[in-house]
């Protein structure tokens, strides 16, 4: 807006006044609260607002609802990687058990066969001895 330099002062009080004028008229022109458009405008307004507030509680109903299922999952899957871990305890202590025992029969089967091989030594060892005395029996006869 440009200024006007040659205005007098009366000039500029009557532009003043105008503009003030021109203000209220403004403002006595905007429609009152009971005005149907103003009630129309509140309705919307407020229609959005529930719309919003719905969509946010949609919202978070699914957020709680993913959570909850994310939750069931995580169960679920502890829960089976402790059935498997049981399940692995179970079949290592069962491995194990089978390890002692087939450790225990073949310590049997050693023994057994350490005994029987003592008795088959010791035996050799009699017959080996008892040809051994023959022999010297034999001798000590073919001199006499």
């Amino acid at each position: 807006m440009s200024a006007h330099k040659n205005d007098t002062f009366d000039e500029r009080l009557t532009a003043a006044a105008n503009a003030k004028k021109a203000m209220l008229e403004k403002f006595r022109a905007r429609p009152r609260p009971d005005d149907p458009a103003v009630l129309e405008r509140q309705a919307a307004q407020k229609a959005t607002a529930e719309a919003r507030e719905a969509r946010a509680a949609e919202r978070k109903a699914a957020r709680e609802a993913e959570a909850a299922r994310q939750a069931a999952e995580r169960a679920a899957l502890a829960a089976e990687q402790e059935a498997r871990a049981a399940e692995q305890a179970a079949r290592q202590a069962e491995e194990a058990a089978h390890a002692a025992a087939m450790e225990v029969e073949q310590e049997t089967r050693a023994a057994a066969l350490d005994a029987d091989k003592k008795a088959r030594a010791l035996a050799l060892a009699a017959e080996q001895k008892a040809l051994r005395d023959a022999r010297y029996a034999a001798r000590k006869a073919r001199r006499r």
